[in-house]
């Protein structure tokens, strides 16, 4: 009788038992997801009304930490590391700004436009204990804040190789988000300008002299501008257009300025002016020397054009050769310098 009636108490106490292990089991784990779930959103929504007044969000180093670094978080973060501050005397963290601001306007007044991607900006005034933190010593630089996990190697931009150009951030941030941006430029209207200056120079000149068109048929004219357009190209002229990259590089620690990129897969603007003044040098030397040889002046002004041009000739050749053994390592030959 004793042993019926202690197993009919367990019986019935087999339902609290029940429901006591599964909010001990449960409930926490329970409340902790609607927890993540609430500071998510309030994230979020923070994000989301930043974004709605600057498509660049400024970050000190508690909202990086609080937004870009601590979880949860459902969304990718473009950060832009930068020193913009006048004192800080970094020219080409301002010009990667201009394309930065421009990648963030098109993005932002898209169509598509969501919560998925955010682009912000440290900057080191502002954030200095976040270049601590992730021991960065350069700026401007580039890193993607995925929405999961920590950053990888491809995560962070290569500016030195592809230039800070908002197309090509856009196909960066494509290929580490998914995400597309359609990149929108202002209007720019110095192309035409400068061509309706060109036509009414033309036009005036033709004005002008309309009984006398013979500078029309200069040989030597359009020699020259054909020439001086083909040195503008060849020195690459259109890659910086295309890519964008910096004037120069500072080292932040020596300060030292390199105009000359050490990859042969990139270079500086600096670096064509630099290469466009040789190859100028060496025409110019080429055409000393067909004058020298074809010309009806004298011997003794032929002989000093022919030393002239060859000197030339020796001397920007030599430095185009030792620019293009900087570039390409291994490259075993040289002349005059190394």
């Amino acid at each position: 009788m004793g042993a019926r009636r202690w197993s009919g108490a367990v019986m019935a106490a087999l339902p609290v038992l029940a429901l006591l292990l599964l909010l001990a089991w449960g409930g926490p784990p329970a409340a902790g997801q609607k927890r993540k779930e609430m500071v998510l959103s309030e994230k979020v929504n923070q994000l989301m009304e930043w974004a709605s007044k600057r498509s660049v969000i400024r970050m000190n180093g508690d909202k990086f930490r609080r937004l870009v670094k601590a979880p949860p978080r459902n969304y990718s973060v473009i950060v832009m590391f930068t020193a913009l501050q006048p004192h800080r005397q970094c020219v080409v963290c301002k010009q990667a700004d201009e394309e930065y601001q421009i990648l963030a306007n098109s993005w932002r007044y898209s169509s598509a436009f969501t919560n998925k991607i955010f682009f912000a900006m440290v900057d080191f005034d502002e954030g200095s204990d976040v270049f601590q933190m992730l021991n960065m010593n350069s700026a401007p630089t580039f890193i993607n804040f995925p929405a999961k996990g920590k950053p990888k190697r491809g995560d962070t931009y290569e500016l030195q190789v592809r230039g800070f150009a908002a197309e090509q951030l856009a196909r960066w941030v494509a290929d580490r988000t998914d995400v597309n941006i359609r990149v929108i430029r202002p209007p720019n209207y110095a192309g035409p300008l400068m061509l309706g200056l060109l036509l009414a120079v033309v036009g005036g000149l033709v004005y002008l002299r309309g009984s006398n068109l013979d500078f029309l048929y200069n040989k030597t004219g359009w020699a020259f501008a054909a020439l001086c357009f083909v040195l503008a190209m060849t020195s690459g002229q259109m890659w910086n257009h295309i890519r964008g990259p910096p004037y120069a590089h500072k080292n932040p620690h020596t300060g030292q300025v390199n105009y000359i990129h050490g990859s042969s897969q990139a270079q500086f603007v600096a670096e064509t002016h630099i290469v466009l003044l040789f190859n100028g040098g060496v025409t110019l030397g080429m055409v000393l020397l067909h004058e020298a040889a074809t010309s009806d002046m004298d011997v003794g002004k032929r002989k000093i054009m022919c030393i002239a041009g060859i000197g030339l000739v020796v001397l920007f050749f030599s430095w185009l050769l030792s620019v293009f053994r900087s570039k390409y390592h291994g490259y075993p030959y040289s002349f005059l310098m190394s």
